[in-house]
């Protein structure tokens, strides 16, 4: 793992990205090569170098926002051949638009069909070869959990339900008076002591995981362990690095307090409005014919009386109300017994509700909510009042979501579906502290790609 921006990322996939960056790259090299085998080349050095890096630039981005460079992708997610076809067809669209938009980057089609040629089966080469050494034990960080009780039983589920492993447990160090929840304990006693243990079973990590913070460590083992070159960290970093949260269960105001991020001063703030404002006019500026196009069909929908626009009361930065602007996806009296869930079945979705929610394209009104500076383009969904006081009562923390601007899109939105419950609730709530905690303008880059990802799979949305 490596951290940019305070943002977690994972060095092996941060190197598949790089070498399936080079293979788009030589793709087009290789493909001038077949095309001209036989005759001179039309095209100089400096021409291929640009049409070479405009064709690479294409394919990963796309590839990136189709989510194939998300370490936590699990099995059902997989769909790998599905994705590819996907991303080369994103790609080919924006190499289209590129081309239509500069004629003078465009290299004869053959050229171009052999490059996606190569790319396709290069990219396939390298997926396997991935897939083949980078899950081998070898490559695995092997973590030694210090507790066996509850907290410490659910962190086999962090690592075991995704395509790649990163991370190996070789046991469970048990505790005075802990009830032994795992299935590999570890019993330290006078013959044997934890360095022993870590050195014996060559331990990478070791993660306190004790479900009672008041139990008595191995203070002078762990000082041993750490100053021994081996990394040492609490259950919070621990999932914070691996699933990019802020594990509710262990939270504590003393974490929150020293640890870092939480930072909004500074230039943050006015890199971000500049942000939100160039971002919300390129959106707008695409897309406005789609909106349109929206508005047409609501008004055949439901009549040219019934209204096409929805506004809303929600809670924004600082716990300040404002009224949020959706396309109307609902019937007009969706709420007349107050207010309530969308369920994924509910029938008080009109048809054209139910496609615009599915691709999106009910939220694209927000854009203007981002213009008059309510909202931001990326953070927290913002809630209704509604449900905000109720959150507020049941829920620790759930004030400190509001510490930013409420986005269109989100950190949440891009790692967990569709919530409809107060369990829900919890579960976003660790991914948006995350964001409130970590937030930067690479990190806010890095949702607006993947969010292309939500928008076709249709992920979260009802």
């Amino acid at each position: 793992m490596i951290r940019i921006f305070r943002h977690y990322i994972s060095a092996a996939y941060l190197w598949l990205l790089l070498t399936e960056w080079l293979v788009f790259f030589l793709a087009m090299y290789w493909g001038a090569a077949v095309r001209f085998l036989y005759t001179a080349s039309w095209y100089s050095q400096d021409q291929l170098l640009g049409a070479a890096l405009v064709f690479s630039v294409a394919f990963i981005s796309s590839c990136s926002a189709l989510g194939l460079y998300r370490k936590t992708l699990d099995k059902e997610e997989y769909k790998l051949l599905e994705r590819i076809n996907f991303s080369f067809a994103v790609a080919i669209f924006i190499l289209v638009f590129v081309y239509y938009t500069i004629p003078e980057l465009m290299l004869a089609r053959s050229v171009l069909v052999s490059a996606i040629v190569f790319s396709f089966v290069g990219l396939l080469v390298t997926r396997y070869l991935f897939y083949r050494f980078v899950n081998l034990e070898k490559l695995r960080r092997r973590v030694l959990v210090i507790g066996c009780g509850e907290r410490a039983g659910e962190l086999d589920l962090v690592n075991s339900q995704y395509v790649y492993r990163g991370f190996e447990i070789v046991g469970y160090v048990t505790l005075e008076d802990e009830p032994v929840l795992v299935s590999k304990p570890i019993f330290i006693d006078e013959n044997q002591t934890l360095v022993q243990v870590v050195e014996s079973e060559k331990v990478d990590e070791v993660v306190i995981a004790v479900d009672d913070r008041r139990k008595k460590l191995p203070v002078d083992d762990l000082l041993d362990i750490k100053m021994s070159g081996v990394h040492v960290m609490d259950l919070q970093t621990f999932y914070e690095r691996e699933q990019r949260l802020v594990f509710l269960e262990a939270l504590s105001p003393s974490w929150l307090v020293f640890s870092d991020g939480f930072v909004n001063s500074g230039l943050r703030p006015i890199v971000k409005r500049g942000f939100d404002i160039f971002a919300s006019g390129v959106l707008l500026a695409a897309t406005w014919w789609v909106m349109l196009l929206t508005m047409l069909a609501i008004y055949l929908e439901s009549g040219f009386g019934a209204p096409v626009f929805y506004r809303q009361q929600r809670v924004g930065y600082r716990n300040q109300p404002f009224d949020v602007i959706k396309f109307r996806s609902m019937r007009v009296d969706a709420e007349k017994n107050g207010a309530q869930w969308a369920s994924e079945t509910d029938n008080r979705v009109t048809r054209v509700g139910r496609v615009i929610r599915k691709y999106r394209i009910d939220e694209l009104p927000q854009l203007f909510n981002v213009f008059k500076g309510d909202m931001s383009f990326v953070g927290p969904r913002p809630e209704r009042p509604e449900f905000v006081r109720g959150f507020e009562e049941t829920i620790p923390y759930y004030k400190e979501r509001h510490r930013v601007k409420p986005g269109i899109t989100g950190w949440a939105q891009l790692c967990y579906p569709y919530g409809a419950n107060e369990y829900d609730t919890r579960q976003k709530l660790q991914y948006d502290l995350y964001y409130v905690k970590n937030y930067s303008l690479f990190l806010d880059l890095t949702i607006m790609m993947s969010t292309v990802e939500v928008v076709l799979w249709g992920k979260g949305a009802r």
